[in-house]
């Protein structure tokens, strides 16, 4: 680990205790009953509403899926610490939220919320500029709560943006296929 992502670490961890409520509602929002309810009640409207908002919101759920299985493999992989934990910052960490057993390697939280940003930004425009502004807090939020370096926040945010690439490239990669198949009936 180098000194910039350890010194970036510190001083993010290190912002006063009145950002406290709001990252820290960003890092663990998912515990959340009426978070769940949130997302759940926004996918069914969006499945309902068009068929666009329908197929981002399909994608958005497979890229979240890919994006959270891509850092896992990365955990496995490449095992690396988090800021609370003793052989990496340890006690100079203020650790926020609970701790965790699993490494670090890739914030999940990251990528999951970057391959929601980047499905919907590109399927629907500025509809996904807010979960954009939320994949950031979020990012920010798990190195101020003290449970990745800003290099792990960084790799989640790749391999969701890469999971988000891969879906939406994917869904255009059949659909035109399909648009250029003969007509049955011609």
């Amino acid at each position: 680990m180098n000194d910039l992502d350890r010194h970036l670490c510190l001083w993010i961890n290190g912002w006063p205790d009145w950002f406290s409520p709001f990252l820290t509602f960003f890092s663990i929002a998912m515990e959340y009953v009426q978070v769940k309810l949130f997302f759940a009640v926004l996918l069914i409207g969006m499945i309902v509403s068009s068929s666009r908002a329908r197929v981002a919101a399909l994608l958005a759920v497979l890229a979240c899926g890919i994006g959270n299985g891509l850092t896992d493999i990365l955990k496995h992989a490449f095992p690396m610490h988090r800021p609370f934990q003793p052989q990496a910052l340890g006690e100079l960490i203020v650790t926020r939220v609970g701790t965790a057993n699993s490494m670090g390697t890739a914030s999940a939280h990251a990528a999951n919320m970057a391959a929601l940003a980047m499905v919907t930004t590109m399927l629907l425009g500025r509809w996904g500029w807010p979960w954009i502004a939320i994949a950031v807090l979020t990012g920010f939020s798990r190195v101020y709560v003290g449970a990745h370096f800003p290099s792990q926040v960084l790799l989640g945010w790749t391999c969701g943006i890469l999971a988000g690439l891969l879906c939406v490239g994917g869904y255009k990669f059949v659909t035109a296929g399909k648009s250029k198949a003969p007509n049955a009936r011609s």
